[in-house]
């Protein structure tokens, strides 16, 4: 039998990478916008308080809100001047607009009509507005803000004819 023996030193490791010094950037949620989205479709306002932008939950309640009143308020009138108009040509004229002749039933009839479509255009566009205005809000809350890349205004004295000038000022830092 052969014996072997085992000699050791203390070595030392080095590193062969350094490590990193580049700063860590803040991790972007991806879903955020999504669910902002989708809270905002699931009931008007919700993604506008998952955004913490409270204020523009009365401003949703209640562009809807005069939409939807708007709708009813059309819808109603319209079905008053719609059965006067019927009951009108079937020989009736005991309703409480009998003051109006036909023309004018059927011109209120077209006038709430038209209102209360244009209601209900109201109400989708609000209602979608809502759900853009949830996630381009929680897009733009991703975004970075810092001065390193800015754009400011200046106003600037033209060494010509001392008249002043405005301008941009572009600054990006590394």
């Amino acid at each position: 039998m052969k014996q072997t023996i085992v000699l050791s030193q203390d070595v030392k490791e080095i590193p062969l990478i350094a490590k990193d010094s580049i700063k860590k950037t803040d991790d972007i949620n991806p879903l955020a916008p999504t669910k902002a989205a989708f809270y905002s479709a699931l009931v008007p306002g919700l993604g506008q308080a998952y955004n913490k932008k409270y204020w523009k939950i009365p401003l949703v309640y209640t562009a809807i809100g005069i939409s939807v009143y708007s709708y009813i308020t059309s819808n109603t009138k319209y079905h008053t001047f719609r059965d006067a108009y019927k009951r009108r040509l079937e020989g009736y004229s005991d309703d409480s607009l009998s003051y109006l002749d036909s023309s004018r039933l059927l011109a209120g009839q077209k006038f709430y009509q038209r209102n209360r479509d244009l209601s209900a255009f109201f109400i989708i566009g609000f209602y979608v507005l809502n759900i853009v205005d949830a996630n381009v809000d929680a897009h733009l809350m991703q975004f970075n803000v810092n001065d390193n890349l800015s754009i400011k205004p200046d106003i600037q004295q033209n060494d010509l004819n001392k008249q002043n000038q405005f301008a941009l000022t572009l600054n990006y830092h590394f």
